[in-house]
């Protein structure tokens, strides 16, 4: 017997922000809301990423797993500005001089934007 990842689940203070922020980067939209956060995805997809509502407060350490973005119809420079716009930040864990950048979303998830 198997199984199959559905979503993946991400912790938020603010999961209508989260939410959108993410639909914007990968252009997926809102899937469904409830009483414990917001789900986005593609349209009858198999997959969804869902935020959940946590009184928790702020990110206070490193991600243990996070999200690795590659642009499709543009490069990595106009893409990483594109997503700055949207709320993301320039983020060092460490990293050094490496051909992917290190971004924070807006509650502070490192995620990567590789070259496409």
């Amino acid at each position: 017997m198997e199984n199959r990842i559905v979503s993946l689940v991400i912790d938020a203070t603010d999961a209508e922000l989260l939410a959108q922020f993410w639909a914007e980067v990968l252009g997926w939209q809102v899937v469904d809301r409830g009483n414990y956060g917001v789900s986005i995805g593609v349209d009858g997809g198999p997959f969804e990423i869902d935020f959940r509502f946590v009184p928790d407060g702020p990110k206070l350490a490193k991600n243990r797993l996070h999200l690795d973005v590659k642009p499709v119809n543009r490069d990595q420079a106009a893409e990483l500005s594109r997503l700055v716009a949207l709320g993301a930040r320039q983020a060092d864990v460490g990293q050094g001089d490496r051909n992917w950048v290190v971004l924070a979303d807006p509650e502070g998830n490192e995620f990567c934007l590789c070259r496409p």
